[in-house]
């Protein structure tokens, strides 16, 4: 089974309350919506963090063939090799992100604009704003 997994993050200061969230849409036409609050963490921890979640989940799901869309250069960058992983914090999520993408039988990385993600976008911040209505 195919999908297409869009992930984001956010975090409101750097760091700052941070959460993270994926969309999947299956190619069977099947959609699943998940947001996380993480506590403070940096946008890139919250970044990799929708990467972890969005994958666990898609596995969960049975998926094989995952095309991964991203509003984060680094996150991409990082995963496909183009940029090293300098932080220790984000090398951990890294090579979690790896060992996940290893057990699919396919996989795709790429960079979208912002506009392209969308739903991430607002399931991330709305995590955000029900939150803070909490505190």
């Amino acid at each position: 089974m195919k999908a297409i997994l869009n992930v984001d993050g956010a975090s409101r200061g750097n760091p700052g309350q941070a959460s993270c969230a994926a969309v999947i849409r299956t190619d069977d036409a099947r959609q699943r919506e998940l947001g996380l609050y993480l506590g403070v963490a940096t946008n890139n921890v919250a970044e990799y963090s929708a990467l972890v979640a969005g994958l666990a989940e898609c596995l969960e799901m049975g998926i094989t063939e995952v095309e991964i869309r991203s509003d984060s250069e680094l996150c991409v960058r990082q995963i496909k090799g183009v940029y090293k992983v300098k932080s220790e914090g984000l090398a951990v999520l890294h090579r979690k992100v790896l060992g996940l993408l290893s057990r699919f039988e396919k996989w795709d990385i790429r960079h979208v604009p912002r506009e392209e993600n969308k739903a991430a976008d607002s399931i991330s911040n709305r995590v955000l704003d029900l939150r803070a209505l909490l505190n």
